[in-house]
């Protein structure tokens, strides 16, 4: 018997083959049209880079199995293909091609790789100082029913992802109902999903919320304080969801939990100096038109200069232990505690934040922007956006969006979308952000949160236990589709 595990990952194999692989026939159809852009879907070094492409995703969907690193083939494999874009191109007569491309899906990348690298080391910064673990042993200590608890933790994840990411939200109210739960496995399955859901929904209405977002902002089609009209159908797809799950969630009390956390000095001062970066990203992208990486660079140099002076202050504290370790020895007097010991051995150093980031993430967003980027410069996103936005029409195209990103993964299916630029309107842009941001929800595999979910509540929210609930989550995917085309009608004319 296939496991739940292999199951899921055949399932995302499968059906990225059947996309990729069909690709090379509509390519060959778009041939015989009218196109006046350097065509070069039907050359052999296009088939060969989707052939690459599919491989190298292959090894990507198999992680769990393989235990290789999803990065390392995405990488090979954008070298590989782009030595075939400028092979493909010369032949074609155009030696500049190639070269002028790939400069552009740098400069995207390397925007959006500042901007997240920079918000990683705020969050890990904040969590070395203790601002999430206070907050988790403030909710487990509290002696919330089940019910409650299963209210709490997803109203929070739908709140604190807008502004901490879906990932990193959803694991620490993961935590938190592995904690709560215990032994009640049913429990912690039915609330996990619920924290999923809602970090997916609640990242899904702000640009620091998810990475697709992100790239929407950072390419300039949805303005930042234009993200906020989807705060109702994010909120819907959420609450359908959650109020089906609760019925199966008791009202009886958990076992009691004892513990302790505390704050370490200039959490608060992190917290401000991250609201005020967040603000200066805005303040660059919307009032003076720059980049708005800028900004978060900027605000992580505010934080390096405050890590400077943890440093500082550090140092003095061990150098004041050491002193009246002298002291006290040469006084034949052990007062010196252990836990002083361990605090003063412990110097804050914010590059330890930076080696915290999640590398491996950042170099796969890497290895995907450039493999996207050089099928694109094949022609294949031309291709597909004739089949999909021209074909279906885009509010049909992009509700499939939301299935894709459930299957394949939400990065590369909006990067796609966002190299093919389909004429769209502002509710268009903003329905495929939505069905990107929640369509990953249907399935645990569908969006990082999932994933580093059944890695904190490993064995017990699983694929299949998600799956078993798709029905609801597909029922609130719905509802905010519909919520979105009736309060924002405005928006798709």
């Amino acid at each position: 018997m296939i496991d739940a595990r292999r199951s899921a990952l055949l399932l995302r194999a499968i059906s990225l083959s059947l996309f990729v692989l069909l690709l090379p026939l509509f390519a060959f159809a778009a041939t015989e049209g009218a196109m006046e852009m350097l065509d070069l879907t039907g050359h052999w070094a296009g088939i060969l880079s989707l052939l690459i492409f599919i491989a190298a995703y292959a090894l990507v969907i198999g992680e769990e199995v393989i235990h290789l690193r999803k990065s390392k083939p995405v990488i090979v494999a954008a070298g590989l293909i782009w030595v075939l874009v400028a092979i493909a191109s010369i032949q074609a007569g155009d030696t500049e091609r190639a070269q002028l491309a790939i400069r552009h899906n740098l400069l995207e990348f390397v925007e959006l790789f500042l901007f997240l690298l920079a918000a990683m080391t705020y969050i890990n910064t904040m969590q070395e100082r203790g601002v999430f673990d206070v907050l988790r042993v403030w909710l487990v200590t509290q002696e919330f029913s089940l019910r409650k608890i299963f209210w709490i933790t997803g109203g929070l994840a739908f709140v604190i992802s807008p502004l901490a990411d879906n990932l990193t939200t959803a694991m620490l109210m993961a935590t938190v109902a592995v904690a709560v739960g215990g032994r009640n496995t049913r429990f912690i399955a039915i609330a996990c999903i619920n924290i999923v859901v809602a970090a997916n929904a609640g990242g899904a209405f702000s640009p620091f919320g998810d990475i697709t977002t992100l790239m929407v902002w950072q390419k300039g089609l949805v303005q930042f304080q234009e993200f906020f009209v989807l705060f109702l159908p994010s909120l819907v797809n959420w609450l359908v969801t959650g109020v089906i799950l609760s019925f199966a969630i008791s009202k009886e009390q958990p076992e009691p939990i004892t513990d302790h956390a505390e704050l370490q000095h200039g959490a608060w001062v992190v917290v401000g100096l991250f609201i005020i970066t967040i603000a200066m990203a805005v303040a660059m992208h919307n009032v003076l038109h720059l980049p708005p990486v800028l900004g978060m660079m900027t605000g992580l140099g505010f934080l390096k200069l405050f890590g400077y002076y943890l440093a500082r202050r550090d140092v003095r504290i061990a150098q004041g232990h050491e002193l009246q370790m002298v002291e006290s020895s040469a006084l034949g007097v052990s007062a010196a505690h252990e836990g002083e010991k361990q605090h003063s051995s412990q110097i804050f150093d914010i590059y330890h934040s930076l080696q915290q980031a999640e590398w491996d993430t950042l170099m796969f967003f890497y290895g995907v922007i450039m493999c996207v980027g050089g099928l694109g410069a094949f022609g294949y996103l031309v291709v597909g956006s004739e089949l999909m936005y021209e074909g279906l029409g885009p509010t049909q195209a992009n509700i499939i969006v939301g299935f894709a990103s459930a299957i394949v993964d939400n990065i590369p299916v909006m990067f796609a979308v966002l190299q093919m630029s389909p004429d769209m309107s502002q509710g268009q842009w903003l329905l495929v952000t939505l069905t990107a941001g929640v369509g990953g929800s249907m399935l645990s595999i569908g969006s990082a949160a999932g994933v580093a979910v059944m890695g904190t509540a490993r064995g017990v929210y699983t694929f299949f236990s998600h799956l078993k609930w798709s029905w609801a989550i597909l029922l609130g995917y719905i509802a905010s589709i519909a919520t979105h085309l009736a309060v924002n009608a405005s928006l798709f004319n």
